[in-house]
């Protein structure tokens, strides 16, 4: 198996975490599920730097963000499956 790209925790996730520098539009990312080294293909919409977040199903604005297992925030603009989810289209709940 090739290294990953992108990092899963759970099932019920519907993000996740690019491991990987320079990660282009247009690359299928190897993508794992920790919880149980499961794995899937994903095509990245645009250039996604390391540490952001890449939606996992399409969401709509005011959907709940979930990552690791955990509600993070919530979305303030649709995104489509493969797209950079970061603070530009994803805010917090707190405030």
């Amino acid at each position: 198996m090739s290294k990953p790209q992108l990092l899963v925790h759970d099932h019920e996730d519907n993000v996740g975490v690019v491991v990987v520098e320079g990660l282009t539009a247009g690359t299928e990312m190897l993508c794992v599920v920790t919880a149980d080294n499961s794995d899937f293909k994903l095509k990245a919409n645009t250039d996604i730097p390391i540490g952001h977040k890449v939606a996992l199903k399409a969401m709509k604005a005011d959907d709940t963000v979930i990552k690791y297992g955990e509600d993070i925030g919530r979305m303030i603009s649709d995104v489509a499956i493969g797209d950079h989810v970061h603070v530009h289209n994803c805010k917090t709940k707190r405030w």
